[in-house]
């Protein structure tokens, strides 16, 4: 059990365009002009390929349902939400990591991610796994405004930062080996802190419209029914886990409305990713899934990250599986919470 445990404080939950051409040309097709991503493996593209952690996905078999069938780094078998949102949003086809060795000025004009996998809102949870803590990925983003000013100069970069869609994905990682009793709400709070010191720092850098992601119910997550020593045909989700998620995406909800309302000219959206995944768990044939409890790596009950390797058998049929690995959605899950998201968040920016 104990490796299994070191696994589960590793990872997290938490129509295509390709655009060519000239990098600062106007993005006047999209009702935002680039696309900027802040957490976890989540929403991860590829970063900590660049940076000494164990927590990587740069092999196979991640990456196979995506463009060439070559892994990214990405801890899914494909695209991401922040990918899927780009293309419907009309920025690109996918968004890249800002530590991508050789990117482009196209890429950085429309857009990258900062997330750091196995990164949380808590230092403690960085720290441990050498991953991109929030206070370095705001960093990385001044890098990323400097070298875009550079491209466009300061007054286009100001309106290009101040129209970008800011996603942020984070939490999972934090909380996944906690007790998690619904009523014990410190460590909540202690999170929900960072939340809106993290938010606020982003507004002051120039950043106003912000979709934050809310905890998915981690009980259903197949590494923590492993964790709980459950036999393979008596699987359940974790009621209590799904309990303190639940309460704390509240809170975020609330929290969100708060500081949209400190911040003038701010957007500060709540995406809810909690229902939709229920919704996939309890109603698995009306997406397609025929598993929803395992994933598809190796055994589904603890792979992930170096567990998921070359020599790891899969499923045949990748996105018929809610899970990729033990942890992390398959990308057929993504393209549907993404799609959740673009019903039920987007409009609210218009």
């Amino acid at each position: 059990m104990a490796n299994i445990k070191f696994w589960v404080v590793l990872v997290c939950i938490s129509a295509i365009f390709f655009n060519t051409g000239n990098a600062t040309r106007p993005r006047s097709s999209s009702r935002f002009p680039a696309i900027l991503v802040f957490g976890d493996s989540t929403v991860d593209s590829g970063n900590n390929n660049e940076i000494d952690t164990l927590f990587k996905a740069n092999f196979r078999p991640y990456g196979i349902d995506y463009h060439g069938h070559a892994p990214t780094g990405r801890f899914s078998d494909g695209r991401l939400i922040p990918d899927f949102l780009a293309s419907i949003l009309k920025i690109k086809h996918s968004v890249p990591p800002f530590l991508k060795p050789n990117l482009s000025d196209h890429e950085i004009v429309t857009g990258v991610s900062f997330a750091s996998s196995g990164s949380g809102y808590d230092d403690v949870t960085n720290d441990v796994f050498q991953v991109i803590s929030f206070p370095k990925q705001i960093d990385m983003f001044r890098n990323y405004t400097a070298r875009l000013r550079k491209i466009v100069g300061e007054r286009k970069a100001k309106k290009i930062v101040g129209g970008a869609l800011v996603v942020i994905s984070s939490g999972t990682n934090d909380i996944s080996t906690l007790r998690m009793d619904k009523n014990d709400t410190r460590y909540q709070d202690f999170l929900l802190n960072k939340v809106q010191t993290f938010t606020k720092q982003l507004y002051d850098l120039g950043c106003r419209s912000m979709i934050v992601a809310g905890l998915p119910p981690i009980g259903c997550l197949p590494i923590q029914m492993t964790t709980k020593q459950q036999p393979p045909s008596h699987r359940r989700c974790l009621h209590n886990q799904n309990l303190y998620s639940h309460s704390y995406n509240q809170k975020l909800s609330r929290t969100l409305s708060l500081v949209q309302a400190k911040l003038s000219g701010s957007k500060i959206v709540y995406a809810d990713i909690y229902k939709p995944l229920m919704n996939m768990i309890h109603h698995p044939l009306k997406y397609g899934f025929v598993e929803t409890n395992k994933g598809c790596c190796g055994t589904g009950f603890v792979e992930m990250g170096p567990l998921c390797n070359p020599t790891t058998p899969i499923c045949r049929t990748p996105s018929r599986y809610l899970f990729w690995d033990a942890v992390h959605p398959s990308q057929s899950t993504y393209h549907y919470l993404t799609k959740y998201i673009a019903k039920r968040v987007l409009p609210k920016f218009l």
